[in-house]
């Protein structure tokens, strides 16, 4: 099981960063930005082997769940 952030979406974000700075924007100006979307990923086969029961409702609220 995880819990984090989205692994695309940092690079979205760096994308637009560039994009500024290509513009003329100064890297100094731009601001710190943190995460906003996290994803909640399980792996069944993992949890399987090591002997965990994943409750229904936890895998209804998960993002992704691995088989």
């Amino acid at each position: 099981m995880s819990y984090g952030t989205d692994r695309v979406e940092p690079y979205k974000r760096a994308a637009i960063l560039v994009d500024k700075i290509l513009r003329g924007a100064k890297p100094a100006d731009l601001p710190v930005e943190q995460p906003t979307k996290f994803e909640l990923v399980i792996n069944l086969n993992t949890a399987k082997q090591i002997g965990l029961t994943i409750a229904p409702n936890v895998l209804a609220r998960a993002d992704r769940v691995i088989k």
